[in-house]
């Protein structure tokens, strides 16, 4: 089961969030039938947002991660709630996968580097918070980490992995990690975790030697003594409904509400995030005109 921890070393320098994601991954696959380039890089967004999403202190929180950086993927979107569980979907699932020389999936040529990585964060009450970078190298991560640093002045590390099967595509290993120095960092602390992170395996080395969560927070932040503030199970969790589709429709002007069938007799509404298709006849929309009016 997949699952997100938040920890604190003792000394309050250092927050750490770290989450495995592997059959979140799994399951963006099946529903998008993605490419091993694309299940890597909708792979890294949803990790990415699922545990950002978890830092946020509101219960009813939602964090929205765009990026589009001008590449054959087109838009990369992940969403989260306040406990993790996230969705999200590309643009272009079919996009074609290109490799480094050393076999890694070249993400960052998918995605491209001419745009932006967009980040809102939704409270649940007021006005939702809208953060913009201009992107690093389309590999996520990275883009992540200047995010921090440039719209909350945060430093932070950012490190995603997804490991794809060469031969067949299918999901084998995903997680990552986010580490932030807070105020009360000093400059032991900081020199501390930079040896560390410069020596850290990549989050799916670490997956593959059978290290939990915990585990690899705990390698990470090497030296430091580490508290857990808690540990939650994640999931792929899309909340699209019927309700919300009619709630959709009915904002419409009532002719544009009766264009929506086609010569087959109904409308068809579908979910990007789960690809579920909501089927809305002539005559039901005729009682979503009804309703609507009713309500005037």
């Amino acid at each position: 089961m997949d699952k997100i921890i938040r920890c604190i070393t003792s000394d309050g320098s250092i927050m750490a969030s770290c989450a495995e994601t592997s059959d979140i991954v799994h399951t963006a696959k099946k529903l998008h039938h993605t490419s091993p380039v694309a299940t890597a890089a909708l792979g890294r967004m949803l990790t990415g947002a699922s545990m950002m999403g978890a830092q946020l202190k509101s219960k009813n929180g939602n964090i929205t991660l765009r990026i589009n950086g001008g590449g054959p993927i087109g838009c990369v979107v992940a969403l989260a709630d306040s406990n993790g569980n996230c969705r999200g979907y590309v643009g272009n699932p079919d996009v074609e996968t290109e490799r480094y020389n050393n076999g890694k999936l070249n993400v960052g040529k998918a995605v491209g580097t001419n745009g932006t990585l967009n980040v809102m964060k939704d409270f649940g009450e007021g006005e939702p918070y809208l953060g913009a970078v201009e992107i690093v190298s389309g590999e996520i991560a990275e883009d992540i980490t200047s995010y921090y640093a440039s719209s909350e002045q945060l430093p932070t590390a950012c490190a995603l992995g997804v490991l794809v099967d060469k031969n067949d595509g299918e999901v084998l290993l995903c997680g990552g990690y986010i580490i932030q120095l807070l105020p009360g960092a000093d400059e032991e602390a900081i020199s501390r975790l930079e040896k560390n992170l410069a020596s850290a395996d990549s989050v799916t080395t670490m997956l593959a030697k059978g290290m939990s969560v915990l585990d690899m927070v705990k390698s990470v932040l090497s030296g430091f003594e580490v508290e857990v503030l808690d540990e939650m199970p994640i999931n792929y969790v899309c909340t699209c409904s019927r309700d919300k589709v009619i709630n959709s429709i009915i904002t419409l002007p009532d002719d544009d509400i009766r264009s929506l069938a086609d010569e087959k007799g109904y409308a068809v509404a579908n979910c990007h995030f789960c690809n579920k298709h909501y089927r809305i006849t002539k005559s039901e929309l005729e009682e979503i005109i009804k309703m609507k009016n009713s309500d005037d």
